[in-house]
C-alpha cells in the first residue's frame, strides 16, 4: 500500500497528526503496537468500575480545547478541583487565592522556616504570573488567522510583546528545581515536600508553575480515554486507516517504506514518527542503504542517543473499594496529591538499595537481601508523594453504587524494577508494593480503607515499557538527568522540534520537546502534520 503520510505511534501525538492529515483530505495510515490507540492514556473497566491509566486529568494549556474545536469534536468537560494533603491535613486548590492557603498549610508543618516558606510562595506567585502570559491565548499552532484578522491585531500582537518578554525570564529558570529551592531554604524536608511532586531535575519554571497547572485541570465525561476514542473515530470517519496491534519493525528512508510486524510493506511520501525516538533510528537497516552519507549520519545519531535515559516512571495501584462516594468526598477531591509524612524522601536511607543495584549477581533465594529491599521500599513509599485519582468523584457513572475505583501512583525507579525482575522477585514484590500502599493509606488519610478493598491490581515501569516501548518505561520522554536533552526545550523554537535528520520524516510527541506532556504532544503532532501536508503540496 502507498499513503501520502504514514504515522507511527497511536498516542495523542500520533492521533493528532493523523487527524489533521485526514482532515486535509490526504491519505494516512497509522500504526500502533497496542491493541487500542491512546498510548498511556486509556479509560478501562473492571467488574463495572472504571479507571484511567496515564493521565488523571487533562490540562488545557490553551491547546487541548482549541484542537478539539478545530477538528469539530465535542466532548463535555468538568472543571477539576485538585486537593493537596500532608499527613492529616488537606487543602483544596480552587483559585489563585488558594496559594495563600498553601502558604499557611506549609508553615503549619515547618514552623521554624516560615520566612523560607514565604520566599518559596513568592517565587511560585512570580512563575504563576509568567504562566498567565504564556497561556494567555490559545496556542499559535492551533489558530487560523485567515478567519480572524481582527483578533490578530487586537489580541495577538499586544500579547506577543508580553510573551517575548516573559519567555526571556522563563528561559533563565531552567535550572533543576531542587537547586533553586536550596537557595531559598536549608530545610531539606521542605525542599523535598515540593520537589518530590516532580521528575528528578525538573526545570524550575515548569515545577513551580504547578499551582497554575492545577487550576487548568479538566476531566472529560466518561474518563480521559474519551478524548482518545473521539479522535480515533474522527480519523476513521475521514477515511484514515488505523492499524492497531501492529508495530513497525523496519524503516527504509531511501525507498520510503516501512515494514510492519505482519511483514507488510507500506510506502509513504512523508512519515510522522510519534513514539520513542531511539526506536526510529534503531530500526533502520543501515547496511541496506545506498547513500553512505545518510548511513553515517544515522549511525552517529544512534550512538548519540544510546546512553541517554528515559524520564521517570511510575508504579500504580488500582483499587476497587466497597464504599459510598461520600467516604472519599469528606476527605479529598477526585484528583489528590498526598504525602503521608512531612519528613521528605531524602530522609530515606539508600545504602542498602544502592548496594543491591550495584551488585553484579544476586541469588534469587537471598532472603536477607530481599528483606533489605522490602524495607527500603516501605520507607520510600511512606515518605513519597502519591497521586490519587478517583474517577467516580468526577463522573458518577464510572462506578456502580456502593463501589469506588481509586488509582494511586508514585514515582518508581525503572532500574530498581528491572533488577527485582531479574532476580525473579517481580510477582512477590508487585504484591508487596500493592499491600504497603494500602497499609500506608489505611494508617494515614483513608482510615479503614484496607477492609473495604475488594479488588486490586497494579502496573510498574516494566509494564509501561512493554506496553509502549518507551525507553526505561518513561512517561514523559527524556530524563532531565541526562548530560543533555536531544529535544527542543524553548517555546520560541518549537517549530524546529518536529524536524529529523531523515528526508521526509518528521517527529512528534513526548520525545521531541522538553518539558513534555499531553498538551505539548498535541502541539508537536499538529506541527508535524502541517510539515507533512506542506511537503505534499510542494511536491505537487
Amino acid at each position: 500500500m502507498q499513503y501520502d503520510v504514514v504515522v507511527v505511534g497511536g498516542g495523542i501525538a500520533g492521533l493528532t497528526a493523523a487527524a489533521y492529515i485526514a482532515k486535509s483530505g490526504r491519505s494516512v495510515a497509522l500504526f500502533e503496537k497496542q491493541a487500542i490507540t491512546g498510548g498511556l492514556v486509556h479509560t478501562f473497566g473492571r467488574n463495572g468500575v472504571y479507571f484511567d491509566s496515564g493521565l488523571r486529568s487533562i490540562e488545557n494549556s490553551g491547546i487541548v480545547f482549541p484542537m478539539l474545536k478545530q477538528l469539530g469534536i465535542n466532548i463535555d468537560f468538568d472543571k477539576v478541583t485538585v486537593s493537596v494533603g500532608i499527613e492529616d491535613q488537606v487543602i483544596k486548590v480552587t483559585d489563585k487565592k488558594s496559594i495563600t492557603d498553601y502558604e499557611t498549610f506549609l508553615k503549619s508543618f515547618y514552623p521554624d522556616n516560615t520566612n523560607d516558606v514565604s520566599a518559596i510562595i513568592k517565587a511560585i506567585r512570580k512563575i504563576m504570573g509568567y504562566m498567565d502570559v504564556l497561556y494567555g491565548i490559545d496556542n499559535l499552532a492551533l489558530m487560523d488567522f485567515t478567519k480572524n484578522k481582527k483578533y490578530l491585531f487586537k489580541e495577538l500582537v499586544p500579547w506577543l510583546f508580553r510573551f517575548l518578554f516573559t519567555m526571556r525570564k522563563i528561559n533563565k529558570l531552567y535550572e533543576p528545581v531542587e537547586d533553586y529551592l536550596k537557595r531559598l531554604t536549608n530545610n531539606q524536608a521542605l525542599i523535598d515536600i515540593i520537589a518530590q511532586h516532580f521528575f528528578k531535575n525538573t526545570p524550575t519554571s515548569f515545577a513551580l508553575s504547578y499551582f497554575s497547572l492545577y487550576l487548568d485541570y479538566h476531566y472529560p465525561k466518561g474518563g480521559t480515554g474519551t478524548i482518545i476514542e473521539k479522535i480515533t473515530d474522527f480519523i476513521v470517519e475521514k477515511k484514515g486507516v488505523i492499524n492497531t496491534g501492529t508495530s513497525v519493525r523496519s524503516l527504509n528512508p531511501e525507498m520510503k517504506y516501512v515494514v510492519d510486524s505482519n511483514g507488510n510493506h507500506t510506502g509513504y511520501t512523508n512519515l510522522v514518527w510519534a513514539c520513542d525516538i531511539k526506536q526510529l533510528y534503531n530500526i533502520i537497516p543501515i547496511e541496506e542503504l545506498k547513500n553512505e552519507k545518510i548511513a553515517l549520519v544515522i549511525k552517529q545519531k544512534q550512538e548519540e542517543l544510546k546512553p541517554l535515559k528515559g524520564g521517570d516512571s511510575v508504579f500504580s495501584v488500582y483499587l476497587t473499594v466497597d464504599a459510598d462516594i461520600a467516604y472519599f468526598e469528606n476527605i479529598c477531591t477526585g484528583h489528590f496529591f498526598y504525602t503521608p509524612d512531612k519528613g521528605g524522601l531524602t530522609s530515606v536511607a539508600t545504602e542498602d538499595i544502592n548496594d543491591f543495584l550495584g551488585s553484579q549477581k544476586i541469588q534469587s533465594d537471598d532472603e536477607k537481601q530481599k528483606a533489605r529491599v522490602k524495607d527500603y521500599l516501605l520507607q520510600y513509599f511512606r515518605m513519597n508523594t502519591f497521586e490519587v485519582a478517583i474517577p467516580a468523584l468526577r463522573d458518577p457513572d464510572l462506578a456502580p453504587e456502593g463501589k469506588v475505583g481509586v488509582e494511586v501512583s508514585l514515582f518508581l525507579d525503572y532500574v530498581l524494577d528491572k533488577k527485582i525482575d531479574a532476580c525473579g522477585w517481580a510477582n512477590e514484590f508487585r504484591e508487596y508494593m500493592e499491600v504497603i500502599t494500602i497499609d500506608i493509606l489505611n494508617e494515614t488519610i483513608f482510615k479503614g480503607i484496607k477492609d473495604k478493598v475488594s479488588d486490586r491490581f497494579s502496573s510498574s515501569p516494566l509494564t509501561i515499557e512493554r506496553m509502549t516501548g518507551n525507553t526505561h518505561g518513561a512517561i514523559t520522554g527524556w530524563a532531565f538527568t541526562n548530560p543533555f536533552v536531544p529535544a527542543v526545550n524553548q517555546m520560541l523554537k518549537v517549530n524546529d522540534s518536529v524536524k529529523t535528520i531523515l528526508p521526509s520524516v518528521y517527529q512528534a510527541g513526548q520525545w521531541t520537546y522538553s518539558p513534555s506532556g499531553f498538551p505539548m504532544s498535541i502541539v508537536t503532532g499538529k506541527l508535524a502534520a502541517d510539515k507533512a501536508i506542506s511537503g505534499l503540496q510542494n511536491i505537487k
